[in-house]
């Protein structure tokens, strides 16, 4: 098995989330890259001397791997993000990223190559979606819009959602009516999996769908 295989999201946690666990390892070997490196395969930005900038969503993190902790922006500067598994989405997008780019070609979770991960609990969960935005498209165009999403033609109402760079996530919303119940579908670019293994991808739409329905940890 590859290398980046042995890096994969370390979730000691049922898929309610109630406990994450960020392998100390994860901080030695992302000390270990060359950072300048680094920050051209992931599009992130150097930062200080063992640091760098990567977007997330509409927001900028700060990695500082000498303090090992990931920061965002807070009205009196940086402070440390109070959401583990987003701090470990983080590292493994960094520890994985490779050279390959975005291919605008879009797959569901059933086009991957892991797509046998996302069953049973590690099914991608769109029920909350559905209820909160099944009968409001104002609602569904005023939260992706918050997180930076771009709209797409495509469905009632689609966006895309630029989690890390090189990793843009689609969400598409179908209203309900008389006859119809409303449906929620999440795409990705095929190049995903050449950064993020499968249960780093089911992470990473826990945290974008939190975001969405407004209760991501600050």
């Amino acid at each position: 098995m590859e290398e980046r295989r042995r890096r994969e999201v370390e979730m000691k946690t049922a898929p309610s989330g109630t406990f994450v666990h960020v392998p100390e390892l994860y901080w030695e070997e992302l000390r270990q890259k060359d950072l300048m490196k680094l920050c051209e395969s992931a599009n992130a930005t150097p930062h200080g001397h063992r640091g760098l900038i990567v977007p997330f969503l509409n927001q900028d993190l700060l990695v500082d791997m000498e303090k090992k902790c990931v920061m965002r922006k807070g009205p009196r500067g940086p402070v440390a993000v109070q959401d583990p598994l987003l701090e470990l989405i983080c590292l493994v997008y960094l520890l994985n990223v490779t050279q390959a780019v975005i291919s605008n070609e879009l797959v569901t979770v059933k086009d991957l190559k892991e797509s046998h991960f996302f069953q049973g609990p590690h099914a991608i969960d769109v029920v909350p979606l559905i209820k909160r935005f099944g009968q409001d498209m104002t609602g569904f165009q005023k939260a992706a819009e918050s997180i930076g999403g771009v709209r797409e033609q495509m469905a009632d109402g689609a966006y895309r959602i630029d989690t890390f760079p090189k990793v843009p996530v689609y969400y598409l919303l179908w209203l309900g009516d008389d006859e119809f119940a409303p449906r929620v579908s999440i795409l990705f670019d095929r190049s995903i999996e050449n950064h993020l293994s499968a249960d780093a991808i089911w992470g990473l739409v826990r945290l974008v769908s939190a975001a969405l329905m407004g209760s991501m940890p600050r």
